[in-house]
């Protein structure tokens, strides 16, 4: 009976589209039409992708490089979430204008701000060059034609399924990107890290951009005479709502999945790398969290760099969490028996695999904690840093970061793959914490750093080294570049040995479409957690005691007075405005900003988060409970008509 189970695991394990899990490659989603169909899409696969019309992929970015946005109207004006603008929003805020904390909205174009360095990617095509690489052709070759076809355009070779397969994308950027509007943060990051990838959840996570493009409708730099760009394509917005079980659908540049790793991976996911990454995390937070409290200048300064230390850190819980409860592990050892059952090949490059796992494994280790400590710290402060107000201000702060994580480090990091010159520090200097002293003095006095320049390249040096033990500058994963290699032949076997079960390469910051539906999870024994929250929600949970949860006291005027206007709806028999909602779509970062689309493709939310447990989804999708979290477009646009009074913007909008 035990033996029975564990094929009948394992055989669940090698389906990995099952129920709705996927990310599928745009130009290839005709393969997934009919059971879109079935499923209640009343579209085309022409409608998701074409080069020859304009298509929903045309309305799609890939945002600042590592987000998603759409355009929603015909004047260039694009949705992404608020912490995708979060670095933009703190460039422009000040303590006398704090539009992180009190919003900005634009009223004029005159007033939308530039931003350097910001730019957006359209997808112009992507396409399978396998078979010309294969005959001799170069990836840089085949990206520099690619790139001669137009200005502003862009292009990267993408390997699938570890190399098996190779596609070019080929973009066009754009570079004048301003922004137009953003909700105070008790809004847009209302709830802050504590509710962090928490359903029920009730964050308006939106910020507004328009790009600008020269008046032919080129890219162009940033200039005063540029105009607002003009689409090919921008989404219709429905605000007629939904119910639980209607379908849904999102377009998006997810980052970063390890679909196909075997059970030695998720082993040391689980148990090795993110719990020690957590702890370097925790005190790290605990250090920035002290100094923001102590001072609102220092609150604003170092809010996006909490913000992003916290987001991982928070994650990487949920997914030790994740994959515990599901015993991932050991379903993935049941599917590699079944796998050396039924392959002729299998129990050989198992071996092979499992054996280049135990010599990759320390040295790894030893780059992820050089990368969350050494490599976290500043190698200097800018003259631009050091001329800011806030500068002095920061001197303990920074100088607890450097004591903390030069311990965390020695703690840490397997003492053969500790940096010579780091040693050699501590040596001389008696506890690391001691040595830091020395080291941050120099670093924050400014002028000659003999330490710190020494230190920091010792540790190029040791990268270095780690980095030629394992072959492969593509190190975003417990890899090697034999590792690699076997996995393409390995995914290779997969492929082949199950034909009759759709396959779907990991995410890599390429376009992708997942779909799923709306849907509420049972999150604990009789502990049903429903797919929508409301405004009803935000007030239970307001608090003016607490930042993040201290909301604006215009919207407690208007839940008071029910003074909705046309975004009030009635849910569960009370009139009240829809804020967040659960769907079943495949996600992961990069997914953040992306809109959530209907049946008929019109825009009912935008992606920003998954739930706790979902976390898992970037190596083990589980249906019952894996959702993605949207703010409801509903509520973005009674914020901007209500509390930002900025009624012009939704004229711009296509609404149904």
């Amino acid at each position: 009976m035990k033996r029975t189970l564990l094929t009948l695991l394992a055989l669940v394990c090698l389906l990995p589209a099952a129920a709705d899990e996927g990310m599928w490659l745009p130009s290839l989603i005709a393969s997934r039409i009919d059971d879109m169909r079935a499923k209640g899409f009343r579209l085309t696969a022409e409608d998701i992708y074409s080069i020859n019309r304009a298509s929903m992929k045309d309305a799609v970015v890939l945002f600042d490089g590592g987000c998603t946005g759409e355009l929603v109207s015909d004047q260039g004006l694009l949705l992404t979430n608020h912490h995708c603008g979060y670095d933009a929003i703190q460039r422009h805020s000040t303590v006398e204008h704090d539009y992180l904390t009190h919003g900005f909205w634009a009223r004029s174009r005159a007033e939308e701000l530039p931003n350097k360095d910001l730019n957006v990617r359209f997808l112009v095509r992507m396409e399978e060059v396998t078979d010309r690489i294969a005959a001799g052709e170069t990836p840089e070759q085949i990206i520099a034609r690619a790139e001669a076809e137009g200005a502003g355009y862009k292009a990267t070779v993408e390997q699938m399924y570890y190399g098996d397969q190779q596609f070019l994308f080929l973009y066009e950027q754009f570079d004048d990107v301003r922004l137009v509007a953003a909700p105070p943060s008790s809004i847009g990051k209302f709830g802050g890290d504590t509710d962090n990838w928490i359903w029920p959840r009730h964050t308006g996570d939106f910020s507004i951009f328009r790009i600008y493009a020269s008046k032919e409708n080129k890219p162009a730099a940033y200039s005063p005479d540029n105009v607002p760009y003009r689409p090919r394509k921008h989404f219709t917005i429905s605000t007629r709502g939904f119910r639980e079980g209607d379908f849904t659908m999102i377009y998006g540049f997810p980052g970063n999945t390890q679909e196909y790793i075997l059970s030695d991976a998720v082993d040391y996911i689980a148990l090795q790398s993110d719990p020690a990454k957590i702890a370097i995390r925790d005190g790290r937070l605990e250090i920035i969290s002290r100094a923001q409290e102590s001072d609102p200048a220092l609150r604003i300064h170092y809010a996006a760099k909490h913000a992003s230390i916290a987001n991982a850190w928070k994650k990487w819980q949920g997914e030790v969490l994740g994959l515990t409860r599901m015993k991932t592990a050991d379903t993935k050892r049941a599917r590699e028996e079944q796998f050396c059952r039924e392959n002729p090949r299998g129990k050989e490059l198992l071996q092979q695999m499992k054996a280049e796992y135990q010599r990759i494994m320390t040295p790894y280790f030893a780059r992820e904690i050089t990368a969350e400590t050494l490599l976290a710290l500043p190698v200097k402060y800018t003259d631009e840093e050091r001329a800011e107000a806030v500068f002095q201000a920061r001197r303990e702060t920074e100088r607890a970061l450097f004591g903390w994580l030069f311990g965390e480090y020695a703690r840490r990091c397997p003492v053969q793959y500790q940096v010579p010159e780091f040693l050699d520090g501590v040596a001389e200097s008696g506890t690391p914490e001691a040595f830091a002293e020395r080291v941050f003095d120099e670093v924050w006095n400014g002028g000659k750093t003999p330490l710190a320049d020494s230190l920091r390249s010792g540790t190029r040096r040791m990268i270095g080294h780690i980095t030629w033990l394992l072959g492969t500058k593509r190190l975003r994963n417990l890899t090697s570049k034999h590792l690699n290699t076997l996995y393409r032949d390995y995914v290779h076997e997969l492929r082949h040995t199950w034909p009759d079960q759709p396959f779907y390469p990991d995410a890599n910051l390429t376009l992708r479409v997942a779909y799923g539906s709306i849907a509420g999870y049972e999150y604990a024994d009789g502990e049903y957690h429903k797919p929508q929250t409301t405004l009803d929600g935000i007030i239970a949970k307001d608090n003016p005691a607490i930042y993040d949860y201290d909301i604006p006291q215009a919207l407690r005027d208007l839940w008071a007075s029910k003074d909705y206007g046309r975004w009030g709806v009635k849910i569960d028999g009370r009139r009240t405005v829809p804020v967040c909602f659960l769907a079943s779509n495949h996600t992961t970062g990069g997914n953040s900003g992306s809109p959530v689309l209907n049946a008929r493709g019109e825009l009912i939310g935008i992606n920003f988060d998954r739930t706790w447990r979902s976390t898992m989804s970037d190596i083990a999708f589980d249906p019952s409970i894996c959702r993605n979290i949207a703010v409801d477009i509903r509520y973005v646009l009674f914020v901007i008509d209500r509390i930002g009074k900025a009624d012009y913007l939704i004229r711009e909008m296509t609404i149904k």
